[in-house]
């Protein structure tokens, strides 16, 4: 059986990468989304073990040693981590998952799948960056910095991904559509494709 696809989409902090994310799977792709567990409190509106898996620092950092987690970061003082368990046996039944995860670990699933897609989703400019941050109201200032100096660190390493995608304000379907696209080209490479069976090479 041919195994799924780990598609990576990552980006700075209001990049908007859960709302791509969300109108890519409305689609009804072949695709199962991996739920991250983190260790920060749910924002307004979010459910446990629909947009997150909220667990305990403790309960994270036993996982970290036991090997739960498939890949793992630390960032703006929380852990994120994709568990193993939202993962494998999707891609060993040939179901592709997208992950949203940090740099960090995305560069961690580079390491371990060759074969893995990275997208980095951008905003348009640094301001509207910040204003997207700040129109979210859920953050106290030092936090805004904090993700805005982590921002500028992030985009450095666009260059180690696959593909960029633009997230220009009101052009939020063509991201997707574009989004789409990489996806479904994947399905077209040779690695992916099921054997030629041996009558076609019959003369």
């Amino acid at each position: 059986m041919k195994k799924g696809t780990v598609f990576v989409l990552s980006g700075p902090a209001g990049s908007g990468k859960s709302t791509v994310r969300e109108r890519l799977m409305s689609k009804g792709l072949n695709f199962h989304y991996s739920i991250s567990d983190t260790t920060r409190k749910p924002r307004a509106g979010e459910r446990d073990g629909v947009d997150y898996g909220f667990v305990t620092r403790e309960k994270f950092e036993e996982g970290i040693k036991n090997g739960a987690y498939y890949e793992h970061a630390y960032y703006a003082g929380e852990y994120y981590g994709t568990p193993v368990s939202q993962l494998l046996p999707y891609i060993e039944s040939g179901v592709n998952v997208i992950l949203e995860i940090e740099v960090d670990g995305a560069m961690q699933v580079r390491e371990k799948d060759r074969d893995a897609v990275l997208v980095m989703l951008l905003p348009p400019s640094y301001s509207e960056l910040e204003a997207r941050l700040r129109g979210r109201g859920t953050e106290s200032e030092d936090k805004i910095q904090k993700r805005l100096s982590r921002a500028r660190d992030e985009v450095l390493l666009y260059p180690k991904y696959d593909y960029f995608l633009l997230n220009e304000s009101g052009r939020i379907d063509e991201c997707v559509r574009q989004l789409e696209v990489i996806a479904e080209a994947q399905t077209y490479r040779t690695k992916n494709t099921p054997d030629f069976p041996e009558e076609f090479f019959k003369i």
